[in-house]
């Protein structure tokens, strides 16, 4: 993340990740539903679009692109 230039949101990015994925890098369905988890990851792309280009509209459609692909 470092590397990406994104080290300011990492540190508010890794504790909502925390959980979401098991050790062996699985989705954890059964501790936290994959809508939520994705409405969660969306918010935090908006805030870094705001913080990076001033615009959330940067991270419109994750969420619907996320659900859609994933849902089969």
């Amino acid at each position: 993340m470092g590397q990406l230039g994104l080290g300011r949101q990492f540190g508010r990015l890794a504790p909502r990740l925390d959980g979401a994925f098991r050790a062996d890098g699985v989705f954890a369905h059964d501790r936290l539903r994959f809508v939520d988890f994705v409405d969660d990851v969306e918010d935090l792309l908006e805030d870094v679009a705001w913080q990076e280009q001033g615009d959330k509209k940067a991270a419109d459609g994750f969420e619907e692109f996320m659900l859609r692909h994933y849902s089969g």
